[in-house]
């Protein structure tokens, strides 16, 4: 039996779906093991939405058994990494979606959080080259889910704390942006950050956890503003422009898209914090704000 970490159970808080993965988790590790030949290595570890198990194959290489939570985002997450052939992206050794599970090639305990953001967008940027490939028919797509968000931005109150401008904008960007057909000709990582790349042992750095969809590659760059946000205290405009542009140049980006899908990103992402309501952190919704004023302003 393992022994789930802390943070795995108390996921089982978000709801009866939850609840019902968390207790069954302790037996699926035990039957992909066995399924797999597999031996644990290490003590459990997780992620938001995934067990993370240390563990030896039959023949003993190194490795990592990921058992996801069976929402959308992880359904097709075995196709990417099988799209990709390890190609910038850790290596898949076998899967078994229909349980939500992967066993992927062990990298380092190192992210992009251990070097500089301007060096980190740099190497990202390098990356997008490798797994920005042509779509693959079984994703979905970016545009889908683009027009649900669009009209829930439409139906958000006036008196909403957003700025009306970029309400405005990011719904005029938004119809713009879906009826491109760059928006589904590429697979998208979907959540590419700092913490999302780790240190490889075959390669210098590698990505992980994607949420594949059909997209358009310049979808992926906010993430990359966003986070680690705290380091560009007392220079968030130009700290953020900063990465954008390292972002925009390296990866040979159309600007006005990438500055598009940013504005867009983040009114979203702002909407949902409005409507997560007083237990979502306010600092949130001022980040969001801040980053699509800070690439356009």
């Amino acid at each position: 039996m393992i022994d789930l970490p802390a943070g795995v159970r108390a996921m089982a808080a978000r709801g009866p779906d939850w609840a019902a993965w968390v207790d069954a988790l302790p037996r699926l590790t035990r039957d992909l093991v066995g399924q797999w030949q597999l031996r644990a290595d290490g003590p459990a570890t997780h992620g938001y939405c995934a067990l993370v198990l240390p563990v030896r194959t039959a023949d003993g290489a190194p490795g990592m058994l990921k058992i996801g939570f069976p929402d959308d985002e992880s359904e097709h997450e075995h196709l990417a990494l099988r799209r990709w052939g390890g190609h910038g992206a850790v290596r898949l050794l076998s899967a078994d979606p229909y349980r939500r599970a992967l066993l992927l090639e062990r990298l380092e305990d190192v992210d992009l959080n251990t070097v500089s953001d301007v060096e980190a967008c740099r190497l990202v940027a390098g990356l997008y080259r490798q797994i920005h490939v042509p779509a693959l028919p079984q994703l979905r797509t970016l545009a889908s889910y683009l027009d649900r968000w669009t009209a829930e931005l439409a139906a958000l109150p006036r008196s909403a704390p957003i700025p009306r401008r970029l309400v405005e904008q990011a719904l005029s960007l938004g119809a713009d942006l879906a009826a491109d057909s760059a928006a589904g000709a590429r697979v998208i990582h979907g959540d590419l950050h700092y913490g999302n790349v780790l240190a490889g042992r075959r390669e210098p750095w590698l990505v992980i956890d994607p949420k594949p969809v059909n997209g358009d590659p310049h979808y992926e760059i906010a993430p990359m503003l966003w986070n680690r946000f705290d380091e560009l205290a007392g220079d968030i405009r130009d700290g953020v422009r900063r990465r954008f542009y390292t972002l925009v140049d390296a990866a040979e980006f159309d600007e006005d898209r990438a500055r598009a899908w940013v504005v867009v990103r983040m009114v979203i992402n702002a909407m949902w914090a409005v409507q997560d309501g007083p237990g979502e952190d306010p600092a949130w919704l001022t980040t969001c704000i801040a980053v699509a004023k800070a690439v356009q302003d």
